[in-house]
């Protein structure tokens, strides 16, 4: 039984960590009846689909690297590196103080439902703006602070927040928003999970790992998050998120009656 909950807490991982739903809320939830799982274990998971989305845009960071000398893609590169800057300093500021993430049900509902209603507004918001697909630098800046929110509020959803942050300040074009919103998640989620990787060694917690449920759940998250995230760039081609904002407001109501009926914590 374990083998198979370590392969579901994959799939939702996998489906959930960059489509605009919030994998953390997802995973919180999850947990409450397929077991607390280690810090080791939330670590992998999130690797396999770090990794999936790395493979799909290994084409678009190799030309980025070796287009170099090219004056768009440095300027693409520089707001990347910015973008992620800024995470990484807000980041270790917020480990600093302390922050814990939420162990109940009723915060992460509220992040669904508020967030969704705020993708709706910026989905109408951005229609009224022209759709051209530059990156300014306030976009890579507000995308830097967004990922730093979406992390303290679970339910908020990393992706999610980027996305909509640039689409609001002004790349109208979803396709655009969605690949910056994408590519600086890798190195921010790669650091995130490195540091917390080498602190959970440093603390002694990969002993008495079940290694292989770890390698089961790795490989099972990094297939789904390929296939979800091939299946959401095409289907942002031609549809708005609306239908993952309804989804987040559902759940969310559901998620705070299952509570007030004690069904979950």
């Amino acid at each position: 039984m374990d083998y198979i909950n370590a392969a579901i807490l994959g799939i939702i991982e996998g489906i959930t960590e960059f489509l605009p739903i919030s994998s953390t809320g997802h995973l919180i939830i999850a947990e409450q009846w397929l077991g607390h799982r280690s810090d080791m274990f939330n670590i992998v998971i999130q690797a396999g689909a770090i990794l999936a989305v790395t493979i799909i845009y290994w084409r678009r960071l190799l030309d980025l690297v070796l287009g170099w000398r090219d004056p768009e893609n440095r300027d693409y590169a520089a707001k990347l590196i910015v973008a992620f800057l800024i995470t990484a300093i807000l980041g270790l500021i917020v480990k600093k103080l302390g922050f814990e993430l939420p162990e109940t049900a009723t915060p992460i509902a509220w992040a669904l439902i508020i967030g969704g209603i705020w993708m709706i507004f910026a989905e109408w918001a951005a229609a009224r703006k022209a759709p051209h697909k530059e990156i300014t630098w306030l976009v890579a800046i507000l995308v830097g602070i967004a990922q730093i929110v979406a992390g303290v509020f679970p339910g908020t959803s990393r992706s999610g927040a980027t996305i909509f942050v640039a689409m609001l300040a002004g790349t109208g074009n979803r396709a655009a928003a969605t690949e910056f919103a994408f590519l600086v998640g890798i190195p921010t989620m790669y650091a995130a999970s490195g540091y917390e990787l080498l602190k959970t060694f440093k603390d002694g917690g990969a002993a008495g790992e079940d290694w292989t449920a770890l390698a089961i759940a790795f490989i099972v998250s990094t297939l789904v998050a390929f296939i979800a995230v091939k299946w959401l760039l095409a289907y942002i081609r031609s549809n708005r998120f609306t239908l993952f904002a309804i989804y987040r407001i559902i759940l969310g109501v559901l998620l705070l009656g299952m509570a007030a009926t004690g069904m979950i914590a």
